[in-house]
């Protein structure tokens, strides 16, 4: 009965509601990005002007509209603060959109909300370009398209999926346009990597780590980076990926050091390689932070395309920007090194700084390994062997959720709880070490990962987040100490984590076989992969290499211009040699008997087009009177009758046709 009711329904009102549900489309992918408030506003819009089209009511008047533009512009401020900037630009766009609709009663209207519409969806590239989001767009570009058409065919009703074959073929046309300036047209800054007014990002580590937080990025199944290994990949325990290290502790976070002595006194990086490198290539995803994820340790700076990159003197490397957009980045690493002073300086005693006040038993226990196993620096050893047999043989456990920890955490880890996550484990580690006057320092980054086999990446999620320590030995340096691995070792040397409890969907979707789950995802992660590494990841340096292997030696941006222009000037030839040979390819005696219809109807004799040669004859006698130009036109015109459906002709086309340029033609617009 409704399809029923849908096919009776009048053109205009037929078309505005395809067009309501397209951009309906189009405010379903900005959810996630647009206040709530914003999505509601907006879907009530356009189910009030649904109502107002199905049920044939006029449009509201300029005040119920002015009254909503002024609800949009207040609570645009309210929530983002100002009217300018991405996020507010889109909240305001969205609701235009649909408010634009509400004025939609021409043509004209109708154009105006097509190419709005055609506006916002370019914004949806400030925040994804990833596959599925640039499939979504296709599809409501498509339905742009196709609404397109249909208001260029007023006349009529013609059905929706002719109009969108008519779409379709437009869009499939302009494909090697697009390819042509996709890799041609040159890359310069980052267009869609618009700073937001948030500075967090998607989920991550973060420059400061307080505990618990590392175990919420567990549940976060996003992928942070994928890393593709020249030779073999390294054994599972060594995939220790560097990120913020950090020393200052003010008894509930942890931030990076800040020395109070003078920059001469800087601890010295003296980075000490072993063995041979690892080479690899990392895909890093958008994160808002100037960090490249590197294994430990990496002596030479990444090559990244556009970006400087340093290292810290705790090894860490960054960009000189924040990183907005996807990048590629090569490095080669040494999972065997050592580092830093290998005697006691000054520096070190930043290391071994505890505020007062807090975790006591902590201090008397370390007060007690002391006593047993000696003090001073040659004694750190043993005192480091002690209490990783006590991680060991302790009872402590490696757990996702062992509560929340109050201000004495270091305590409640060691006595109480005896069970935390990396962190927990890690910051209470250092926090012993420091007790027993033993520099210590956290250091955050990812450990281990998975091989995708489909594609043989691998991907590194956030799940994979860790925190480790790091140690000063007397004439060793810094030497990592990860004391996760003594309470779980089956964390640090195999594939397993810990998984966050499963919900309902979670329930329903474990009902399917797991191997296939696994296997579609993988499938699914390799064409995203593809998808960043051949489109996203297509950068100026990439399109200089096209060149170079077209044989431009040394190509520069310019050089990028001047074959675009160059493939521009050959279709264009090719262009107009189609067009020529497909003139060609018509009915030459059609042309000529057209040819002359022209000349005729510029003379004043005006005759319908489907009129054959002895027809036209007997017309333009009529119209032209008994001379002796009409007597030669209609003997030419029965020449080319017999020409053409004659057994035998006395006469070629090309014969006729100088013949008809010889005709005494009249003046124009002259009839004698």
């Amino acid at each position: 009965m409704a399809a029923m009711t849908l096919s009776t329904l009048p053109r205009d009102t037929r078309d505005t509601l395809f067009l309501l549900a397209v951009i309906a489309w189009v405010v379903i992918m900005q959810l996630g990005h647009i206040p709530w408030w914003c999505s509601v506003l907006a879907f009530g819009i356009l189910g009030w002007r649904t109502v107002l089209s199905w049920r044939g009511a006029p449009l509201p008047g300029w005040i119920p509209r002015l009254v909503l533009l002024a609800l949009t512009l207040g609570a645009t401020w309210a929530t983002h603060r100002t009217i300018l900037g991405r996020d507010a630009g889109v909240t305001l766009i969205v609701v235009l959109l649909a408010l634009k609709t509400l004025e939609m009663r021409a043509r004209r209207d109708a154009f105006v909300v097509f190419f709005l519409a055609f506006f916002t969806l370019l914004t949806h590239f400030f925040y994804s370009q990833s596959l599925l989001t640039a499939m979504g767009i296709l599809l409501a570009l498509l339905g742009l398209l196709t609404a397109l058409v249909n208001a260029h065919m007023p006349v009529g009703r013609p059905p929706l999926p002719r109009v969108a074959g008519i779409a379709f073929g437009m869009a499939a046309l302009g494909l090697p346009v697009m390819l042509v300036l996709f890799l041609l047209f040159p890359r310069m800054a980052p267009l869609w990597g618009v700073p937001g007014n948030d500075p967090i990002g998607r989920s991550g580590l973060s420059e400061e780590m307080r505990v618990g937080e590392i175990a919420e990025l567990v549940l976060n199944d996003e992928i942070a980076f994928r890393v593709k290994f020249d030779g073999d990949i390294p054994p599972q325990g060594a995939l220790y990926f560097r990120g913020p290290v950090l020393g200052d502790f003010d008894g509930i976070r942890w931030r990076p050091q800040r020395s109070a002595f003078p920059p001469g006194m800087a601890l010295p990086v003296d980075l000490r390689p072993e063995g041979e490198p690892v080479r690899y290539e990392v895909t890093l995803e958008p994160q808002r932070r100037p960090w490249l994820y590197v294994l430990e340790a990496t002596l030479q700076a990444p090559t990244l395309p556009g970006m400087q990159s340093t290292m810290t003197r705790d090894l860490q490397w960054k960009t000189d920007r924040p990183i907005f957009e996807l990048v590629r980045y090569r490095a080669e690493s040494h999972t065997s090194f050592g580092y830093g002073p290998r005697e006691p300086m000054l520096g070190l005693q930043d290391y071994l700084e505890l505020p007062p006040g807090f975790n006591p038993r902590t201090l008397a226990l370390a007060q007690e390994l002391r006593r047993q196993t000696g003090a001073g620096p040659d004694s750190a050893p043993a005192a480091l062997a002690a209490v990783i047999e006590r991680l060991r043989t302790g009872g402590y456990v490696y757990t996702l959720e062992p509560g929340v920890y109050g201000q004495h955490a270091a305590d409640e880890f060691w006595f109480d709880r005896k069970e935390g996550f990396c962190e927990h484990i890690a910051a209470s580690f250092v926090i012993l070490m420091r007790a027993m006057d033993i520099p210590a320092r956290v250091v955050t980054g990812y450990q281990g990962g998975e091989l995708n086999a489909v594609d043989d990446y691998w991907v590194v999620r956030q799940r994979d987040a860790h925190a480790w320590a790091e140690v000063w030995l007397s004439g060793q340096g810094w030497v990592r100490v990860d004391p996760t691995a003594a309470v779980a070792q089956w964390r640090i040397g195999s594939l397993e984590r810990l998984r966050p409890p499963a919900g309902a969907l979670a329930g329903m979707v474990g009902s399917f076989d797991p191997t296939l789950l696994a296997q579609m995802r993988a499938v699914w992660e390799a064409v995203n992969n593809h998808w960043n590494q051949w489109v996203l990841n297509y950068t100026q340096g990439r399109q200089l290499d096209l060149l170079q292997r077209l044989g431009i030696s040394s190509p520069r941006w310019t050089d990028l211009l001047y074959a675009l222009l160059a493939v521009l000037v050959v279709a264009s030839l090719a262009g107009a040699a189609w067009q020529l040979w497909e003139r060609q390819q018509h009915d030459p005696w059609l042309r000529l008997l057209d040819k002359a219809r022209h000349e005729l109807t510029r003379r004043g004799v005006t005759a319908r087009e489907n009129l054959p040669p002895r027809a036209l004859a007997e017309h333009a006698s009529r119209q032209l009177g008994d001379t002796a130009f009409a007597r030669e036109l209609a003997q030419w015109l029965l020449q080319l009758e017999r020409w053409r459906y004659g057994r035998a002709s006395e006469s070629s086309l090309a014969t006729l046709r100088a013949e008809f340029k010889r005709l005494p033609w009249p003046a124009r617009n002259h009839r004698p």
